[in-house]
């Protein structure tokens, strides 16, 4: 149920109306807009009646229910307004959201060596990415798989962020492995096969890193926003959503089908920021810078792309993975696009600005 407060309510007022829901053992939780204040209530809503609500306080100006499963992932929860995820890293600040610049997140599937992954960062960062993506620990489909070098593989990650300022961007597979996780990365990355784990999910909740939730392969886009809900429900409001392709009859051209779709439907239901995979989406190389400009053409915030020096020697998913090279040309490619369509890619240069524009703004981050 959302409440939203007139124009001007005076502070004490909203303490007491605060209070009151407390005293109805309602959970209220606040989100401060440029004009108004809007209370969000979670608990046992279905018996109060609206009317019951505006006897509160004559400062109430409209109750309205949530008809979605998901609250605190709706759009209505944050009275129609995007939210934004804020990461600071060693180059500043990044902020991830509707109305910001585009994020670039690249690396290799796998952290294969602590020189590999810090050259591959260093050339990285002189294109425009502020995130480096780097497995350390890698679910695959056969036990025999390569599935990463764990803890000496967060070491490269930390020295790459050393060398160059990168954000760290990892996925955690298991409750017992988030707080090493945390000590190096700047984002959480939870995969597609972990989607419903949701004591992962809980776990992750309880911590104030940032939380990257790809959807399931299998997963509608309820599925996905009910997944959300229990990391935003475990109380950290840092959640990106990421699109990465679902899996569907025809698997003979592609790995999965990226579903672009879901970028203006998520727009429509959730205040969370949206990124695409177009790497995981496709599984192929050559597929992958058109996917890629296509994702910002229909709203993306945020890209994550798999970029080797040397695909074909890669220990897991070289074939969907751009070279440096096709990659720099990419990047220069969804500069353009993304100009066209009234957004721009995050510039290096801009983290000292975004520093200062929301240093001041950082202990503020929304709670819904």
């Amino acid at each position: 149920m959302i409440i939203v407060l007139k124009s001007g309510t005076p502070e004490q007022e909203i303490q007491r109306i605060n209070e009151e829901f407390h005293k109805r053992n309602l959970r209220p939780e606040k989100s401060v807009g440029s004009s108004k204040v809007v209370f969000g209530l979670i608990g046992d809503t279905a018996l109060v009646e609206p009317s019951q609500i505006y006897q509160i306080s004559p400062f109430i100006e409209r109750v309205k229910r949530i008809t979605h499963p998901f609250k605190r992932a709706s759009i209505e929860f944050r009275n129609g307004k995007s939210s934004e995820v804020i990461v600071s890293t060693g180059n500043g600040v990044a902020v991830f959201g509707h109305h910001c610049p585009l994020h670039l997140i690249a690396g290799p599937c796998s952290v294969e060596s602590e020189e590999m992954i810090v050259e591959t960062a260093k050339h990285l960062k002189n294109m425009g990415v502020q995130f480096l993506r780097g497995g350390a620990y890698k679910p695959r489909t056969s036990p025999y798989s390569f599935q990463g070098y764990g803890e000496s593989a967060l070491d490269w990650l930390a020295s790459a962020r050393q060398a160059t300022g990168l954000g760290i961007v990892t996925e955690v597979m298991d409750t017992e492995d988030v707080e090493k996780v945390v000590e190096v990365a700047d984002i959480l990355q939870i995969g597609a096969r972990n989607m419903q784990n949701f004591s992962l999910l809980k776990r992750v909740g309880s911590q104030k890193k940032a939380v990257l939730l790809k959807r399931g392969m299998s997963a509608t886009i309820e599925d996905l926003l009910m997944a959300a809900e229990y990391v935003l429900a475990a109380g950290n409001p840092n959640v990106i959503l990421c699109e990465r392709g679902i899996r569907t009859f025809d698997r003979q051209y592609t790995r999965n089908t990226l579903d672009l779709s879901a970028v203006p439907v998520l727009r429509s239901l959730t205040h969370l920021p949206i990124m695409v995979d177009p790497s995981h989406g496709t599984g192929k190389a050559e597929y992958v810078p058109a996917m890629a400009m296509a994702a910002i053409a229909a709203g993306v915030d945020s890209l994550m792309i798999e970029v080797h020096p040397n695909p074909a020697k890669a220990l897991s998913d070289g074939p969907q993975s751009l070279t440096l090279e096709r990659f720099k040309r990419l990047v220069e490619e969804m500069s353009t696009i993304s100009n066209f369509f009234g957004r721009e890619l995050q510039k290096p240069n801009l983290t000292a600005t975004l520093q200062r524009m929301y240093s001041k703004h950082t202990t503020k981050i929304p709670s819904i």
